[in-house]
């Protein structure tokens, strides 16, 4: 099973809080809700394709404690609960210990080896949606495939950034790439190797 990423991003390459200011619990952080003014039907469709696409989802703690509430009590959300409510989810967590939502498996102790496990499996997709913070652990562990961005073309100039200022580094091979009237680009990557340099 392959292991995707996939992220609403700015410009600048911040991922927090693209729904609102009420997505993050950081009092220092005002810019929340910079993909809204941007989303058009296209955008949205893609995104929802997106999340019916997978065979199951990868989420933080805090990601899944944001998404339980909201996505998985809708049924008649334009398809986003009902695409993520179906299938099985797992989430990385050390003090989760009884999930309510439906199909719902936290992977604690060794994460990696779970994880690992999980990819093991044949064929399909395991989709990370949010979680910045487990984005980049997957990736200094060496466990995506794939980079599914969502880029808005706005700078927020502060915030939670998707890549780190220093770690491992990644060479990407272009495998899609989508334009939306509004300026939104939506890009996936083949995480493949090694980047060459000069």
């Amino acid at each position: 099973m392959k292991l995707t990423i996939s992220l609403q991003v700015t410009l600048d390459g911040v991922a927090q809080a693209n729904g609102g200011n009420n997505e993050d619990t950081d009092p220092g952080f005002t810019r929340g809700g910079w993909a809204l003014p941007l989303g058009d039907a296209e955008g949205v469709q893609y995104i929802l394709d997106t999340w019916r696409r997978p065979d199951a989802f990868l989420l933080g703690r805090k990601t899944y404690a944001s998404f339980a509430p909201y996505w998985g009590s809708r049924s008649d959300d334009g398809g986003f609960g009902e695409a993520i409510s179906s299938k099985p989810k797992y989430v990385v967590s050390n003090t989760l210990t009884d999930p309510e939502w439906e199909h719902t498996t936290v992977l604690s102790g060794d994460v990696a080896a779970g994880i690992r496990a999980l990819k093991e499996q044949p064929g399909g997709e395991l989709l990370l949606v949010g979680s910045a913070r487990l984005a980049r652990w997957l990736l200094e562990h060496e466990l995506v495939d794939e980079i599914n961005l969502v880029q808005f073309p706005v700078i927020v100039g502060e915030g939670e950034r998707l890549f780190p200022t220093d770690g491992l580094d990644f060479g990407l091979e272009l495998l899609e790439s989508t334009v939306f009237d509004t300026g939104v680009i939506g890009l996936t990557y083949r995480v493949a190797g090694r980047p060459q340099y000069a």
